[in-house]
């Protein structure tokens, strides 16, 4: 829809920088650029990076996918309308977060996404 190019650019560039940073999380964690220290008291502390790594990782593919299908809304025209129930989200909450498939009622009855 010609109504959201705006927001689909923007969308599309947030993809891109997440998209760079989670091969960069994923490199990290696989330790392409320096191995595992061979210290055990070294090698904890990569550990526990990685776990933080990790659910950064994951963080950023769930904000993935909400962008996917954002986009994916706008192509087909159902951008800006609740998924839950089927009511137009606010343009507020929109230029808050561009890429939410909730209104503000039904994000608050679902609470936090985990």
């Amino acid at each position: 829809m010609k109504e959201y190019d705006d927001v689909r650019g923007v969308l599309s560039t947030l993809l891109d920088e997440l998209n760079s940073r989670l091969d960069n999380i994923i490199h990290d964690v696989r330790h392409d650029q320096s191995p595992l220290e061979q210290n055990f008291s070294e090698q904890a502390t990569q550990n526990e990076n990685n776990e933080v790594l990790d659910q950064l990782g994951n963080s950023a593919r769930a904000e993935i996918d909400q962008i996917k299908l954002a986009i994916a809304n706008i192509d087909s025209g159902r951008y800006g309308i609740c998924e839950l129930c089927d009511e137009p989200i606010s343009k507020e909450r929109l230029a808050a977060v561009p890429y939410t498939s909730q209104c503000i009622k039904c994000a608050s009855q679902a609470g936090p996404k985990h």
